[in-house]
């Protein structure tokens, strides 16, 4: 059925994939000030505190200092712990109030003897200084580290940095020197530059980073198997799909949450079975599985048009156009396979209008191929031949073997 071979990209949003953020949470632009405001019982109540936390997010202001805070804090003779600083930096960075998260962070740094700063605060630093200053003023900053703070966190981070803009061949030329360093990696390094192969469309090169992060004895992790799985999927080689997640099962590092994602992947190549079946345990579990199991909006788009949810399917095809991010072709197709799948044919209309619209995505005819030739091998040729005629209807090009 389409669906199944139709499962699509996962790229960050996650921005992203630092941090991860849930449906909900993007759903909706939030003011930074707003998410402060529901953070304390009433305004009252945080005017009446008078720890540090409190004196830094009265602030409000970008351009009010965080450093003023903090030395007039140490001024009357309080004292400031690394978890206090570290821990509110968190909070900061939950209400994307990144630049004064960078002041605590300059705080560390300048005061390193103090705090004894990470590898992390290093990293951390590096993502803030892109979303503050510019990715080329993160870049500088980690040049100018000494050799001993430019360990795989800090590489990955600025890593991290270049797949977030999709600037894939500085992320390749970094991806080099990662290994020419030899330092002792993790899969995130990896997932980094898979992220962004995703994210770019170059899907045939994910599977070339899951040989070379193998062939260095590095474990694979859940994100790493879900970027693979998906990339594969969205080439339409189901068999190696069903492949990877049997290799899923016996990896020794197998865990419940894999087993859930592995339950959940199988719904998508097996979906047409499950729109009249009872499948109510499988919906709940997908309520426990972490943002960071379940990556993008096309991935839960695929789970619910299997399962006939078009209420859910409305609302998180509306969430995935309000987060801002670039629209890809396998983001339209993956909702319209969808919505044919469930034989809403209006909407189909209307995707493929907005397809043709988007400043941001050409309209890409061959994908629309695919899926009429996804449909039609899978025995839903009434769908197919009701697709082609709503491509028909809205001038669309059509290759010769589908007029």
């Amino acid at each position: 059925m389409a669906a199944r071979s139709l499962f699509l990209a996962l790229t960050r949003n996650a921005n992203k994939r630092v941090p991860f953020r849930s449906i909900s949470s993007t759903s909706e632009a939030v003011h930074p000030e707003a998410i402060i405001n529901t953070s304390h019982e009433s305004e009252d109540e945080e005017e009446e505190k008078d720890d540090l936390k409190s004196r830094i997010f009265r602030l409000r202001l970008p351009k009010r200092s965080v450093t003023n805070v903090l030395q007039k804090w140490v001024d009357e003779g309080r004292k400031i712990t690394a978890s206090d600083l570290r821990s509110i930096s968190i909070d900061l960075r939950r209400s994307h109030r990144y630049k004064h998260a960078l002041e605590i962070s300059e705080w560390m740094v300048s005061n390193e003897d103090e705090y004894q700063v990470s590898d992390s605060d290093y990293a951390l630093r590096i993502d803030l200084m892109t979303k503050v200053f510019g990715v080329d003023a993160a870049e500088r900053y980690f040049e100018g580290l000494p050799p001993s703070a430019k360990t795989s966190e800090t590489y990955t981070a600025l890593l991290h940095s270049y797949a977030a803009l999709k600037l894939t061949e500085k992320a390749e030329q970094l991806f080099e020197r990662i290994k020419g360093a030899n330092l002792s990696l993790t899969a995130i390094t990896y997932n980094e530059l898979m992220t962004l192969y995703m994210s770019v469309g170059q899907l045939e090169k994910v599977s070339v980073i899951v040989q070379e992060l193998k062939s260095k004895n590095v474990a694979p992790d859940l994100f790493m198997y879900n970027l693979w799985v998906s990339s594969c999927a969205a080439a339409l080689n189901m068999d190696e799909v069903r492949r990877i997640l049997d290799e899923m099962s016996i990896d020794l590092s197998c865990n419940e949450s894999w087993i859930r994602y592995i339950k959940l992947a199988k719904i998508y190549i097996t979906s047409s079975h499950l729109v009249n079946s009872d499948s109510n345990s499988l919906v709940e579990s997908e309520k426990v599985i972490t943002q960071r199991e379940l990556i993008t909006y096309d991935f839960l788009v695929i789970l619910y048009g299997g399962l006939g949810n078009k209420v859910k399917l409305d609302q998180i095809w509306k969430s995935l156009r309000m987060t801002g991010q670039k629209m890809t072709g396998r983001n339209y197709v993956c909702i319209l396979s969808s919505y044919l799948m469930l034989g809403h044919l209006k909407e189909v209309g209307e995707i493929i209008d907005e397809w043709k619209q988007s400043a941001t995505s050409e309209f890409n005819g061959s994908l629309c191929d695919k899926l009429v030739e996804a449909f039609k091998e899978n025995g839903l040729t009434d769908k197919a031949t009701r697709f082609l005629v709503v491509l028909s209807e809205k001038g669309c090009d059509l290759t010769d073997e589908l007029r």
